[in-house]
């Protein structure tokens, strides 16, 4: 942003000091009634387009202050209107960035004194209406009078325009010219300056600026108008005031903040990789304050070969290098497999063994319509099912993550382990794998139900007799395909059968083996970890969040 600012901003000191070009011509017609004003013309404004003509043509050959003549040509002035119109759709742009991405207040015509005081403020300065700025922890430098009191000294417009002797008791900034009392009274509704101030600024420093803008000995007590700006500026630094207060982070909760690892950080032979690499990376991250580093602890490395055969040397390595930098560590059980969805650079598939029970058992798996497996993770159907060499899904977890916290007790008690996430389904999130990209799924189809493995077909008929409607034990039969849109199907479109009894049975069983699941699992981490925070991660709108803490 700043080298656009440079762009266009270069050599317009001279030319543009104290003018706001205007693009349409009822701006022109008013900045050439304000001059008129301005430089004193006692005649009555004549409607005629010649008549302003000969006034703007006469103000353009007034003598300027130092003796010369300004006249701006026709092809400059078309120049500065075209610079200025580039600058303003640069101004645009910057403005629509920071409204949509960075939530920033800006007026819809805001320029870009707007933008740089925002940013200001943001990175904690104090920017006053007259455009001092300074730090909040300190007080502007230079705006004093006698008693603390900031002075602003209210100046016309145009920069250019010759300024005259302030009678006394009138405002500043009035030419002496006006003799009758509208004419003073116009020129006072033009002199008087209320700010639109920022609501960061602080409530004193607002009312000292506001009572600036006002000349001395002029009765404000008995002019209407005054009094009623005064008022509505009182009324503004209230405004500021509370909004300040909103926008104050003091004593609020400290926000660690962690940096995720390279998910191949530790190959498949549980060693680390690239050490000196990781090394230098660990020093910036310090150097910045970053509070710690966040790392999968892969079920695939770490149990690969045999049941309860486990290898956590490469990540003894890791928590090593870690610690004598002072990082904290948030670790992720990690029970799926990696590769295939966005943001996998590496393959870790799930524990040879049990790649092997699932060729002879394949209902371990999620299953859709079609019988297509998903070996991202183990379906939740097998949680109670002692189809993994003698134990069920929930057991092989838990004697994972027990030995994880006896494997690295010192790093639990020394505080480097501040956090623990577990993983609870594909890609670590609590949810169905409906929506899986190596079976065909494209955004924005409504996917496929993942319950058609036996296990899981058990627990729905076991549901359905509960309920006293055994031929509900299926999946629904209309639900479409994965790339279906909701409409084109039977159960998801309006009025469809996910609103009838069936329906409604059956995706408050899907969702109940959902919850049961992160239950399950859920409770036996906060046993395996007691005292530890443990973190889950669920799966909404498509962004993947930590959705439950456990004290």
């Amino acid at each position: 942003m700043a080298s656009e600012m440079q762009r266009y901003d270069t050599n317009e000191d001279d030319e543009e000091m104290g003018m706001d070009v205007k693009e349409e011509d009822e701006d022109d017609e008013e900045k050439n009634a304000a001059m008129h004003a301005i430089a004193g013309f006692d005649g009555v404004h004549g409607s005629s387009r010649s008549n302003r003509f000969q006034h703007h043509q006469q103000y353009q050959e007034q003598p300027t202050p130092g003796g010369s003549r300004r006249c701006r040509p026709l092809e400059e002035k078309e120049r500065t209107k075209l610079r200025e119109r580039q600058r303003r759709a640069i101004t645009a742009k910057i403005l629509a960035g920071l409204r949509r991405h960075g939530n920033y207040n800006l007026r819809v015509r805001a320029d870009i004194n707007d933008v740089i005081a925002a940013l200001a403020r943001e990175a904690g300065w104090v920017v006053l209406p007259d455009g001092t700025t300074f730090p909040s922890s300190s007080q502007p430098q230079g705006t004093g009078t006698a008693g603390g009191t900031p002075t602003t000294m209210v100046t016309s417009s145009s920069s250019h325009i010759p300024t005259q002797h302030t009678p006394p008791g009138s405002l500043k900034g009035v030419p002496s010219g006006f003799q009758n009392t509208d004419d003073q009274s116009a020129c006072q509704m033009k002199s008087v300056f209320v700010p639109t101030s920022s609501p960061y600024d602080s409530s004193s420093t607002a009312r000292s600026q506001t009572s600036a803008m006002v000349a001395d000995g002029l009765d404000t007590q008995n002019d209407p108008f005054l009094v009623g700006s005064v008022d509505s500026i009182d009324k503004q630094v209230v405004d500021m005031h509370t909004k300040l207060q909103e926008r104050d982070f003091a004593g609020t909760p400290y926000i660690p903040v962690y940096v995720m690892l390279p998910l191949g950080v530790i190959n498949m032979k549980s060693e680390l990789v690239d050490a000196d690499g990781l090394v230098k990376q660990l020093r910036v991250l310090k150097s910045i304050n970053v509070d710690g580093v966040m790392v999968d602890c892969w079920w695939g490395i770490v149990e690969a070969n045999a049941p309860q055969d486990y290898n956590w040397n490469g990540y003894k390595r890791l928590f090593q290098v870690v610690r004598e930098h002072k990082l904290k560590i948030k670790v992720v059980m990690s029970f799926h497999e990696c590769g295939g969805n966005i943001g996998d650079d590496v393959c870790i598939p799930l524990p040879h063994w049990v790649s092997e029970i699932g060729r002879s058992n394949p209902d371990i798996y999620f299953t859709d319509t079609a019988g297509r497996r998903n070996p991202e993770c183990l379906s939740w159907g097998i949680d109670k099912e002692r189809v993994l060499r003698g134990r069920t899904a929930v057991e092989v977890y838990f004697d994972y993550m027990r030995s994880f916290r006896v494997e690295f007790d010192e790093f639990f008690e020394d505080g480097i382990i501040s956090m623990v996430e577990v993983g609870l389904g594909p890609c670590g999130e609590l949810r169905y794998p409906s929506n899986p990209v190596k079976h065909g799924w494209r955004y924005p189809g409504v996917g496929e139900f993942q319950c058609y493995d036996q296990y899981l077909l058990k627990n729905l008929r076991k549901a359905a007799e509960a309920r006293g409607h055994s031929f509900w034990a299926r999946g629904p039969d209309n639900a479409g395909s994965y790339n279906s849109r909701p409409q084109e199907t039977g159960f998801f479109c309006d009025g469809g059968d996910y609103d009838g009894y069936y329906g409604r049975f059956f995706l408050n069983w899907y969702s109940q083996v959902l919850i049961d699941h992160a239950d399950r699992v859920l409770s036996l981490a906060k046993l395996a970890f007691d005292g530890t925070c443990i973190a889950a991660k669920e799966f909404i709108g498509g962004i993947r969040q930590l959705a439950m803490l456990l004290n």
